[in-house]
């Protein structure tokens, strides 16, 4: 996976649950934003 700042990858993982692509890769982004602790959305 390249290197992505906190934003590109809260906005990958937001497009990537939108467009319902591959499941891998929601999964693989999923499992780097939870490791840097950050939330994906507004509670």
């Amino acid at each position: 996976m390249k290197i992505m700042s906190n934003e590109q990858l809260v906005v990958s993982y937001r497009d990537a649950l939108k467009t319902g692509s591959e499941k891998e890769w929601i999964r693989i982004l999923k499992m780097e934003i939870q490791k840097r602790g950050l939330r994906p959305f507004k509670d």
